[in-house]
């Protein structure tokens, strides 16, 4: 049950595919499903940077969105 996800597409990170996943442009972008359990996140984008919430796991922000 310790298995990891990929964050913008959601698979397993075995199933991931990295070239389409793991590149400059979605580098940049928030993560859209949760790393733990694969369940789709609420993002929220704000001019200094996003926050993603998990119902099961709760709330992670970008860098320059943490207090």
């Amino acid at each position: 049950m310790d298995e990891l996800y990929c964050v913008h597409c959601g698979r397993t990170v075995e199933q991931c595919d990295a070239a389409a996943c793991r590149n400059a442009r979605t580098s940049l972008e928030p993560p859209r499903f949760c790393a733990q359990c694969a369940r789709r996140m609420i993002v929220q984008v704000t001019p200094n940077g996003w926050t993603a919430r998990c119902s099961r796991h709760g709330e992670t922000a970008s860098r320059s969105h943490q207090v």
